[in-house]
């Protein structure tokens, strides 16, 4: 081999560890790095207006623009799974924060179950909170 040939390798294998070095693919969330949170989770009986933020676990940061497909309210904490409650979107005016009116029928234990898709993550975002209806 000779010394052009060596030095050209040489020069080649720098080049690409440098490369290497200063590209970096861009960090992907999972959808496990999201979870839903309960603003308040103490509520009276009847209609009542729950707020529910969706955050970056890694940043702890609101996550704005998710579309929530699926919800439902019902007594499963209190061992009544059939017992459920009329529950619907309302607008927010905060990123981040979904909002909800569920009617609480009874007193007791709720659970508010979501699913939603976050914009540019794969999979479907699921989750349970637990919400108190007391006088």
């Amino acid at each position: 081999m000779t010394i052009m040939t060596r030095l050209f390798l040489a020069c080649g294998t720098v080049l690409f560890a440098l490369a290497g070095a200063t590209y970096t693919l861009p960090v992907r969330a999972a959808i496990t790095d999201y979870e839903f949170q309960l603003v308040e989770a103490d509520m009276k009986p009847g209609p009542a207006d729950i707020a529910v933020r969706l955050i970056d676990k890694r940043t702890g940061q609101p996550v704005p623009g998710a579309v929530i497909f699926a919800m439902r309210a019902d007594m499963q904490p209190d061992g009544m799974e059939t017992m459920t409650s009329g529950i619907e979107a309302v607008p927010s005016a905060t990123p981040g924060i979904y909002r909800f009116r569920v009617e609480f029928t009874m007193e007791g234990n709720w659970r508010l179950s979501l699913a939603a898709k976050v914009q540019g993550e794969a999979g479907t975002l699921q989750g349970s909170l637990v919400l108190r209806a007391r006088p």
